[in-house]
């Protein structure tokens, strides 16, 4: 399995990087809470790691969830 242009450069793997996004913004929790969270599951980042990670991915996974959205929407109104 071949990792998307975007994460091309990182090491991380891109699903752990979407949790703690999704981490971040699903659950309103604070950065050092993600990174406790992360921690617990053996996953040693940094609260910045997250920051970065949230910063760079964020509006990605935003406009990912918006166009799911949509595509529910058309296929629920036909």
């Amino acid at each position: 399995m071949t990792k998307p242009a975007s994460f091309k450069y990182f090491k991380t793997n891109p699903e752990i990087i979407r949790l703690a996004v999704m981490l971040y913004i699903r659950f309103l929790l604070s950065l050092r809470n993600v990174e406790d969270l992360l921690h617990e599951r053996g996953i040693d980042v940094s609260h910045e790691t997250v920051r970065y990670w949230w910063s760079r991915f964020g509006p990605m996974f935003a406009a990912e969830i918006r166009r799911k959205r949509v595509q529910q929407l058309r296929a629920f109104s036909k």
